[in-house]
Parts: C-alpha cells; sequence; structure tokens
C-alpha cells in the first residue's frame, strides 16, 4: 500500500516514534467537527425565547421584546457540553496478531491515540480502559494535556497478553464506567456473539453509545497463505502445522458468519459496527465513520 489522495500509510504511523506523534499525524489527515448539545445553557448561539418565570436572572431578560409587545420573556442559547469519551481497549493475546510489520493491538493502539487527542483538543473528556479476559488498566476521564499523556503513557506500556473474554469484560466493566457518554470498544472481536451482545446491552442500559471497532489483519480476512503454515492456538490452545488450501474456504465462511452476524445484532440494538483491516489507513477510516456519523444524527453528539 502507498500513500495516495492524501491519506496515510499505515507503514508510516509504524515508522513513527511516539504515540504521541501518531495522533497528531492521524488527527490532521481529517477534519475534526464540532458537537452541539440539544440542552440549554449560556454560550453565545441564541436557541430561542420562552416566557418569564419568577426566579429567572434579570440580565437574561430580552428587553427589546418587552419594549415592542409588554411581555417578558428569556433568551436561551445552545449550550456546548462536554462529550465523555471511553475507550475500551481490547489487550488479550489474540490481538498480538499481525502479518505486517504492525500487530492488530498497534493498530488499535494509535486508533485509541488518535481519538483521544481528537476529544481532549476539543475541550472535552477522555478516559481509557484496557482489558483482557478482565480490567487491567484504567485512567479515569478527565480533560487537559496531562489527560492525553496519562493515556499514551498507559497505551505505550501495554503489551496484548492473556486470554479473550470481551463480553465477560464488559460486563465487569460497565458499572465502572462513572462518566456516561460515548463507548468505543476495540477489538478483534473473537468470542461468543451472545456473550459479546450481553455485555454491549449492558452499555446500552447504563446509558452509554457504544461504537464497536473491530481491529482485523487482511490475512485474518483472506486466509491468503500460499504454503503449510504452522497455526498456534494464542491461548493455550496449542499448535498444528496444517494446509491453508484445504481450510481457506471453511475459515472464510466461518469469519464472514460470525461478523455478519456480529454487524446485524449491533444494528438491531442501534450501535455502530466499524469493521477495519490494519493495512487501511487509519485517518481515512476515521474521517469515513465520522461523516456518516454526521450525516446520520444531525444535531446528535459526535466525536
Amino acid at each position: 500500500m502507498t500513500q495516495t489522495s492524501g491519506v496515510i500509510d499505515p507503514a508510516i504511523l509504524d515508522r513513527l516514534s511516539g504515540l504521541s506523534l501518531v495522533a497528531h499525524k492521524v488527527v490532521e489527515g481529517f477534519m475534526a467537527g464540532h458537537h452541539r448539545s440539544p440542552h440549554k445553557g449560556s454560550s453565545v448561539e441564541f436557541a430561542q425565547h420562552r416566557p418569564y418565570a419568577p426566579g429567572d436572572e434579570l440580565r437574561k431578560i430580552d428587553w427589546k421584546v418587552f419594549a415592542r409587545s409588554d411581555r417578558l420573556v428569556v433568551k436561551e442559547y445552545v449550550e456546548e457540553t462536554n462529550l465523555s469519551l471511553n475507550v475500551l481497549l481490547d489487550a488479550s493475546e489474540s490481538m498480538a496478531f499481525g502479518s505486517l510489520n504492525w500487530t492488530k493491538f498497534d493498530y488499535a493502539r494509535w486508533c485509541a491515540a488518535a481519538l483521544a487527542h481528537l476529544v481532549i483538543g476539543q475541550r472535552d473528556t477522555a478516559g481509557l480502559v484496557i482489558f483482557d479476559a478482565k480490567h487491567r488498566i484504567k485512567v479515569p476521564p478527565a480533560n487537559g494535556a496531562p489527560q492525553e499523556a496519562a493515556i499514551l503513557k498507559a497505551l505505550e506500556q501495554t503489551e496484548p497478553t492473556g486470554p479473550t473474554a470481551v463480553g465477560g469484560a464488559l460486563d465487569v466493566l460497565t458499572p465502572r464506567l462513572r462518566h456516561r457518554g460515548i463507548t468505543v470498544v476495540l477489538s478483534d472481536f473473537f468470542d461468543d456473539i451472545e456473550a459479546i451482545l450481553d455485555g454491549v446491552k449492558r452499555l446500552v442500559h447504563a446509558g452509554h453509545e457504544p461504537i464497536l471497532f473491530q481491529i482485523l489483519d487482511p490475512l485474518e480476512v483472506t486466509f491468503d497463505f500460499d504454503r503449510l503454515v504452522k497455526l498456534e492456538g494464542l491461548e493455550g490452545l496449542g499448535s498444528k502445522r496444517i494446509d491453508p488450501k484445504a481450510l481457506r474456504e471453511a475459515y472464510i465462511a466461518e469469519i464472514e458468519a460470525h461478523n455478519q452476524e456480529l454487524a446485524r445484532a449491533a444494528r438491531a440494538l442501534s450501535v455502530d459496527f466499524v469493521s477495519i483491516r490494519t493495512d487501511e489507513p487509519l485517518d481515512a477510516v476515521i474521517s469515513a465513520y465520522l461523516a456518516r456519523r454526521t450525516a446520520r444524527a444531525r444535531g446528535g453528539r459526535s466525536l
């Protein structure tokens, strides 16, 4: 893959010396939109008038309207409220796979760093939870440069290890997420679909808005091996040498069925499911998703 049309080849991100540079590079690749809240506050954008009520501040009365109509009305304004982003990053052993110079976990880590940089750059709050079958690291949501530094440090110091249990981890983590808001889950989602969905439902019922980013290596999609390969069970399942041609058709059918069922179930819950290959330019992936999100939900919350 080469860099074309202004998008960033993942190989460029792989050569950068730190996640801070990666985050800046990715965010530079697209325009970060602003979000608006339907709540009323005291910012500079006028929303509407409403009748004066006892206890309202006199400075909010529109005296020009009173002079014209002898009615007391109060000005209301659109308030830009803080968006709270929780990033849940799967650091189980299956995320260590990579047929390129970078692994799925590397790519997911780049994505987490870019989203945190984008949100904190908008003066909103972002937090991070790193998990495998259980909670490993938590950076509670906050804003400002020190918060971004704490998130990047946690990402840089983590390596993928341990068993996969996305659904079980979401069950445990949801009650611990004190800030309701957008919750991005970065994982390959190689887990039982029913368990995953139970965890996602818990997020929804707790008042969060989940977004599922599935991170897959190209070979996990195509199974395009052309010689005997030794497949190692990533989580204590042993290893076996096989002819990939004998398994390719069945493997592709199985993974496509898994991903289609996960996507269908997510749609039924009105949850976004975004499948990403690690050879795709990350800035283009995020930009395309945010554009679709903005078009679909005019006036709603966005990253």
